[in-house]
């Protein structure tokens, strides 16, 4: 009798995993946390239009960058979590800088301690300092915060914390949307 019991509660919990669509798409984000295309959140070209002062490149504006995948970065030198993923995307940036386009934003930072720290560290990855809005898509809640996005301006990917950016699966991840 136990036994029909427990075949039978598996049965309905099946059952209502597969036909109640709510609770599958919950179940499915929740073990299956995969960023599907479908589902991407859309930059729009209003929230590429920010003015990018360069710190070790010229200054331009974020929008000339949707001619190919970007890796968007918010920081700053204040930041410890920030400064330790930085050899990472130094690695990252000297291994696919053909591939993909890098803007790493300091945020509520010194331009001369930007400078310095780069300097210092003969980081050559592309720094910038926001000198208009940064979109509520995107503006950064915690750092460092990182974004790649397709030439598209879809959010593939949304790091909000310390990461290892040169990574087998992120380089596969990036072999993925280079395609």
């Amino acid at each position: 009798m136990k036994k029909n019991f427990i075949y039978i509660l598996i049965l309905v919990v099946v059952a209502v995993i597969t036909l109640v669509p709510g609770i599958r798409n919950f179940l499915k984000d929740q073990f299956l946390p995969v960023a599907t295309i479908e589902n991407a959140v859309h930059i729009s070209n209003e929230d590429y239009d920010v003015e990018l002062q360069g710190i070790n490149v010229p200054s331009t504006n974020l929008k000339n960058f949707k001619d190919k995948p970007l890796f968007l970065n918010f920081w700053g030198t204040w930041c410890p979590p920030c400064v330790k993923e930085w050899p990472t995307i130094q690695k990252l940036y000297d291994g696919r800088k053909d591939h993909l386009n890098f803007v790493l934003i300091a945020m509520k930072d010194d331009e001369a301690k930007v400078r310095k720290f780069l300097k210092e560290n003969n980081y050559t990855v592309p720094v910038y300092i926001a000198k208009s809005p940064i979109s509520e898509k995107v503006l950064p809640k915690a750092f460092p915060t990182t974004f790649l996005l397709d030439q598209n301006g879809r959010i593939l990917l949304k790091e909000d914390a310390y990461t290892d950016w040169n990574t087998e699966s992120i380089h596969q991840f990036i072999d993925n949307i280079i395609k």
